[in-house]
Order: structure tokens, then sequence, then C-alpha cells
């Protein structure tokens, strides 16, 4: 992990060849960092070098890392950010309950397997 950086709450990293994750986070980017999360490409050399996965896995998914080494991805990403944003709390809340657990599983694998149909129809770099 660039040394340079340290991340007080957690690494979200993104897939930058997806036109949609890149253009999301760099939105998102300016929140992230105030609420102490710091974020970089998934292609990043260190990154790749960290989580030891072919890269193709590794791309499969949106992933956090925690600063006590505890990793998620997918869904759970937008639920543990959510979770340490007070005002990102009631999302946290209301997706942790079962069913809706289930739905926002379901809904963030069906989008990730198309992002880049979804890119690629919103002309998105």
């Amino acid at each position: 992990m660039p040394r340079s950086e340290q991340a007080e709450r957690g690494w979200v990293f993104y897939d930058g060849s997806c036109g949609f994750c890149s253009r999301w986070l760099k939105f998102w980017e300016p929140i992230l960092t105030k609420h102490g999360f710091a974020i970089a490409r998934l292609q990043e050399p260190w990154v790749v070098a960290h989580f030891q996965l072919p890269l193709q896995v590794l791309l499969f998914d949106l992933r956090l890392l925690m600063p006590d080494g505890q990793n998620f991805s997918g869904a759970d990403v937008y639920l543990q950010v959510a979770r340490k944003i007070w005002w990102g709390w009631p999302f946290y809340a209301f997706f942790s309950l079962p069913g809706f657990n289930r739905l926002i599983h379901a809904g963030y694998r069906w989008f990730a397997r198309n992002r880049y149909h979804i890119s690629h129809a919103c002309k998105l770099p």
C-alpha cells in the first residue's frame, strides 16, 4: 500500500477500465476521502500484488480493504462504507435486513455482470 496515502477507514478499489465505475468513483471520491476512505484502481500493480489474485478474478467485484486487513467485495462494499458515514447508516440498516440484503446482493451481481454493456450504452469512456 502506498505509504503516502494511508486510509483511515479503508481503501475502496474499483475497475478502472469500466467507464461507469470510473465515473461513479470520481463523483464519490470527495465524499469518501472526507470520511477517511482512499480509492484506487484494481489494476494498480500494488493492488494486484496485495490481493494475490489473477486480475480477471480481482476485477469481478468492487472491493474494500479495511485498516485491520478485513476484505469486503461486491454489495458488501456499499454496505460497509455506508455504515461508516453517519448519513449513510440508514441505507446500511435497511439493506442489512434479510430480504433487502438479498435484494441488494442480487442487484449488485446483475449490475456487475452487465457493467461494460451499461458503460458502452451510456457512451462512457
